[in-house]
Formats: C-alpha cells, sequence, structure tokens
C-alpha cells in the first residue's frame, strides 16, 4: 500500500494530476471515502491530467458522467444505488470491462460486482475549526493485480505527495 498526503484542495487536485499520467484505457479506479472528502476534488484533477475539457462535477444524480479524452472516462457514483441489480441498468459491467478508464466513487457499496483487478484509493480529510474546511488528506493506494502494482510504482516515482 502507498500513503500520500496532501495540505490544501490545490494538492489534491494536483495529486489527480499525477496519477492521470499512469492511467490508461481498460483499468479501473476505485475511490472511497466521506462525504467531503476530496473523491470529486481528485477525479477533476485527473480529468485536467487527461486533457478534459469538461467540466467534473460529482455523478450523483445521474450515476455515470461520460467525459472523452485521448479515451473514454467513466466516472460512477455508486452512492445513491440501493441494489446490485441496478448496476445492469446503467451499463456497468459493459464500462468496467471496456475500452475506457472507469473511476467509481462508493465502490464499496458493492465490492463483490468489481473487476478482478483495480486501483483502490481511500481518502481520509482531517477538518479544522476554520469554518470546517479541509486542511489534510491522507490518500492509500493498493493495486489488486499486477498491472495495478505497476502503476503504483510509477506514481511512486513522479508523485512529489509522499509523506
Amino acid at each position: 500500500m502507498l500513503e500520500f498526503k496532501t495540505t490544501s484542495p490545490e494538492e489534491t487536485f494536483a495529486f489527480g494530476q499525477c496519477l492521470a499520467k499512469v492511467l490508461s484505457a481498460g483499468q479501473v479506479v476505485c475511490l472511497v471515502g466521506d462525504l467531503g472528502a476530496g473523491k470529486t476534488l481528485l477525479v477533476q484533477g485527473m480529468a485536467a491530467g487527461l486533457d478534459i475539457q469538461d467540466a467534473i462535477n460529482s455523478p450523483t444524480f445521474t450515476i455515470l458522467n461520460v467525459y472523452e479524452a485521448s479515451f473514454p472516462v467513466y466516472h460512477f457514483d455508486l452512492y445513491r444505488l440501493e441494489d446490485a441489480a441496478e448496476l445492469y441498468d446503467i451499463g456497468f459491467y459493459e464500462y468496467t470491462e471496456g475500452d475506457g478508464l472507469s473511476i467509481i466513487e462508493w465502490p464499496d457499496k458493492f465490492p463483490d460486482q468489481l473487476p478482478d483487478e483495480y486501483l483502490w484509493i481511500e481518502i481520509n480529510s482531517d477538518f479544522v475549526n476554520n469554518g470546517g474546511k479541509v486542511n489534510e488528506r491522507v490518500i492509500r493506494i493498493s493495486a489488486l493485480g499486477t498491472a495495478y502494482e505497476h502503476i503504483c510504482e510509477e506514481l511512486k516515482q513522479i508523485c512529489p505527495f509522499l509523506p
């Protein structure tokens, strides 16, 4: 497991840009963290790193947003889903097994439905007393599968946010 630390929203965004440099089509990234931990901010940084020009918002109500980069990017938010059967309705399996990059927020709701291999990212944030703003985020990354282990090794080489 890798651990990174960011101390501002700008750094979390920049970390997402670093992460985007080591990702490619056909991969799956799972993002876990409490509401407000910075999952969507991280995705916004990833999108910037992939040169996506669209505004990136959490797909909480739409469940899935699709963005075009040099390959398609599928941004899922499973928070509002109640049953794993709903994953069929949104084409979850076709997307995650397809030719794009799948980014899944709240994957822990349906862990048995995830592909066999993926990158697991957990974001924990600490809040300070000045208006409840996030001061620090700890980003823990685990690889499930050889391809994702290589991603972790590459990330260690290019990302400056190691503690």
